[in-house]
């Protein structure tokens, strides 16, 4: 049977059993709103009443409800990512911004990458219904090689080709504790390739996740989905979950008609959490995808016609193992080892690829007098992958050689040193590295952080980071466009990997400012200057020259370059029923072609053009009566250059609403409208695949708790 199937019939026999069910509801657990006591409010207030009129909601007293440090961003939000330990928001200097279960639950994003749009300075951009190009702070492509991604620990980043594959990295949203996006390097922790920012998504203790939840959905381009959850435990020291979730994604819209680009996911996984006594605590995790996930990508000939495009539905699959032992030693001190095994297979029809690797970190806590907090710890990683091309493709990519892994040796030490209780911090370390590919590498990093008060936090920050290249870079060698020059035959780009290529360094200087006035506002202010030496490129081959059909290209250590910019975001809550959050990001950016590289500049610095340099984002969640809930988001994002081939990607502005209705706590029916400003609108430009227009949606949606 096929996967949209089992969507649609999933979803019909879902929305029956919970109306079957909805009378039976059970209180809220903690994983469904912020404040499970916000659910209920007083006989006499008029918050969620249906009759109260406009004035009324408009002018209630916020404090009479006791809902303003739930529902306001606050300087105590908790932040783990920035120092590798527990933290805040106004103890954390860097530019970070956490997404809440809330947040997540009332976005109606059905995926991560929509998760991401509510962040201050983060570009995302959707190239087809599976495909994304995703990062901060500039460079973006479907190559964002400068953006380090976490789930629960585990990195999801790709030595490979240098980026994240955002359709094989998904988990459940309703499982989902918080995610911390840092905008700016945090390599001096997390190491290479941690350039422009840290996604680090945090899934919820099993302990917090007990019980039946059922979810799913159907529309116009989100054809089904449906997701299950179960927890439970043995005793009061185990606890664990079991969860499933599919879903049949529409293509985008081409101009031709067809897009072939329809994406179908079944992924399964579980988590279990033990605490045997009040010191250690143990936890195994994994989870396990397979999905078809369509392109139509560009194939290049070597006879006529010499170009084709091919439908390729891709056979996606793969899976992971994690385990974590963690030790509390009191006074601040504490360690953590954690190892998981990561497996990925891809199968297209040119070729298949199979890419293992494995991971073992260990850190250790503690305290040195009473004004220093010590954090050390040392990694192994190990990863290898074999790339095979099937015959008749092999004059458009091949890999040499074919096969190829890799060893990485890492220890990292930092200092948390208090220079004045409650007002002024510094934080000095750096990360150390050995590879295959570049051998040592260092990526040192100091942060200040000044706390006049508890509403105010003022930081700045110094950092070096490096992007080491990928086996693409190194390896890989591949037509990737047609040039005209004159009569057929054509005349194709051959890019050549290089071996001797160095790593991309970056010297970061970051400035910020917090600030809580009120209970009911808060913003908070970023800024930066980024300076790159040794960008990667493509140039002619100095030791080659054009052959018939070819004209050689060499990976090549070719620019420099700067960037700066910054983000704005603040928060109002007018009253407990509506809040509005609302942004904006700046970003310039300017390279350089090393002198004596003999390319047009225009086809080395066209990254320039491949981020937005102006972005605004607004939100309006509204709790309109005791049961119902409207979600406006809009977004305006500037005109990209994405491919020198393609064009411009013009500006757009679109919206998403959310209506939703709850009658009890474990009881939710919401209609989601995305896109809603236009019928559709490409958002990127990608090389080798050709891009779809993301297509206005509607589509409904039941979650039940039990």
């Amino acid at each position: 049977m096929e996967v949209p199937v089992i969507c649609r019939a999933a979803t019909a026999a879902l929305v029956a059993a919970c109306w079957a069910v909805v009378a039976a509801a059970q209180p809220p657990p903690t994983d469904l709103i912020e404040d499970p006591a916000a659910v209920e409010s007083d006989a006499d207030s008029t918050v969620g009443d249906p009759t109260a009129g406009l004035d009324d909601i408009l002018n209630l007293d916020l404090e009479q409800l006791g809902k303003v440090d739930v529902v306001v961003p606050s300087m105590d939000v908790e932040v783990t990512s920035v120092t590798r330990t527990e933290s805040t928001v106004g103890r954390s200097p860097a530019a970070v911004f956490v997404i809440t279960p809330e947040m997540i639950r009332r976005s109606g994003a059905t995926c991560i990458p929509e998760v991401l749009r509510m962040v201050p300075g983060m570009e995302v951009a959707r190239i087809n219904a599976s495909q994304w190009a995703i990062t901060c702070r500039g460079f973006n492509g479907r190559y964002n090689n400068k953006l380090l991604v976490q789930i629960d620990g585990r990195s999801v980043y790709s030595p490979i080709y240098g980026n994240v594959l955002w359709e094989v990295n998904d988990v459940m949203l309703q499982d989902v504790q918080r995610i911390e996006v840092i905008r700016g390097p945090g390599s001096t922790l997390w190491g290479s390739n941690a350039v422009n920012g840290i996604i680090n998504i945090i899934t919820k203790p099993a302990k917090d996740t007990q019980g039946l939840l059922i979810h799913g959905g159907a529309g116009t381009e989100e054809r089904g989905f449906t997701g299950v959850r179960y927890g439970g435990g043995a005793g009061s020291d185990l606890n664990w979950r079991v969860y499933g979730k599919q879903f049949d994604r529409d293509g985008g819209s081409v101009p031709q008609g067809n897009s072939a680009d329809d994406w179908r996911m079944a992924q399964t996984g579980f988590r279990a959490d033990w605490t045997p006594n009040r010191s250690d605590a143990v936890t195994l995790q994994g989870d396990y995808y397979t999905e078809n996930a369509g392109r139509t990508v560009y194939d290049f000939l070597a006879t006529p016609p010499y170009e084709q495009h091919i439908e390729d539905d891709g056979r996606l699959c793969g899976g992971n193992v994690l385990g974590r032992w963690s030790r509390d030693l009191g006074k601040d001190s504490n360690w953590t080892l954690q190892l998981y095994f990561d497996r990925r297979e891809r199968h297209y029809s040119t070729y298949d690829q199979n890419c293992n690797t494995l991971d073992v970190d260990f850190q250790r806590q503690s305290s040195l007098g009473m004004c220093q907090k010590i954090v050390w710890g040392a990694g192994y990683r190990y990863w290898d992958n074999i790339f095979n091309v099937y015959d008749g493709h092999a004059f458009n990519q091949s890999v040499d050689p074919n096969a190829r892994s890799n060893n990485t040796f890492s220890y990292f030490v930092q200092d948390q040193i208090t220079l004045r209780d409650d007002l002024l911090y510094l934080t000095v370390g750096s990360k150390f590295e050995h590879n295959e590919f570049t051998n040592f590498e260092y990526q040192p990093g100091a942060r200040l952080l000044w706390t006049p008060d508890e509403r105010q936090s003022v930081w700045a920050a110094i950092t070096r980071a490096v992007r080491i290249p990928s086996l693409v870079e190194e390896d890989i060698r591949i037509k990737i466009r047609q040039i005209p020059m004159g009569p057929p035959p054509p005349m194709f780009v051959q890019i050549t990997g290089n071996r001797a290529i160095e790593s991309e360094d970056l010297l970061s200087y970051e400035v910020g400012y917090r600030a809580q006035p009120s209970d009911r506002f808060s913003w908070d202010l970023a800024l930066f200057y980024n300076k790159y030496v040794d960008i990667i490129g493509f140039v002619p081959d100095p030791l080659g020259f054009p052959l018939p059909l070819v004209w050689p290209w060499v990976s090549e250590n070719a620019l420099d370059g700067e960037t700066y910019g910054g983000e704005i975001t603040a928060t109002w809550q007018f009253n407990p029923c509506w809040r509005v959050t609302g942004s904006y990001s700046y970003l310039q950016m300017q390279l350089h072609k090393y002198p004596g590289i003999a390319a047009d500049p225009a086809m080395l610095e066209y990254p320039e053009g491949e981020s937005p340099h102006n972005q605004v984002y607004f939100r309006s969640s509204w709790d309109l009566a005791r049961t119902w809930m409207l979600d406006v988001a809009l977004r305006y994002v500037d005109s990209i250059h994405s491919s020198q081939e393609r064009g411009v990607v013009p500006s757009y502005t679109t919206m998403d609403a959310r209506l939703a209705w709850q009658p009890t706590a474990n009881f939710e029916m919401a209609v989601v409208g995305q896109n809603l400003l236009d019928r559709r609108h490409y958002e990127y430009f990608f090389t080798d695949v050709v891009p779809t227009e993301v297509d206005r949606g509607v589509y409904a949606t039941v979650t039940l708790r039990r």
